[in-house]
């Protein structure tokens, strides 16, 4: 059984790399390990080093803290969906690159917020 705070972190991996638009391939490249750890670590079943989680901040740009934000929170809000992260899910999944840019758009246009785009 998985502890708790290494799901939440594994949730904040893929979170911010689904937002980088990266894919667990491109992270585990960057360090040097199978995809299939990556996904490991996303669902929690295998822990996160202190020494990868310093990694993984700096590959993906964010402080190390940012894979704690929101663990002090009620057990029962942590186990709540997260609807940010299933359209991130979502999103990631769709293979055409014009759909999601239109998507990413419309995105934009309802919340008022542009997103840096890479490329």
């Amino acid at each position: 059984m998985s502890h708790p705070v290494d799901v939440h972190v594994g949730r904040k991996l893929k979170q911010i790399r689904t937002m980088r638009r990266l894919s667990q391939t491109d992270v585990a490249r960057e360090l040097d390990l199978s995809f299939q750890q990556i996904q490991k670590y996303e669902i929690g079943s295998n822990r996160i080093a202190a020494s990868r989680l310093y990694e993984l901040s700096r590959i993906l740009d964010v402080p190390t803290s940012y894979f704690f934000e929101g663990l002090d929170t009620s057990a029962e809000k942590s186990e709540r969906r997260d609807p940010g992260l299933e359209i991130v899910t979502a999103l990631a999944a769709i293979r055409d690159d014009t759909i999601k840019t239109r998507i990413v758009t419309f995105i934009e246009d309802v919340s008022g917020v542009t997103v840096a785009r890479q490329g």
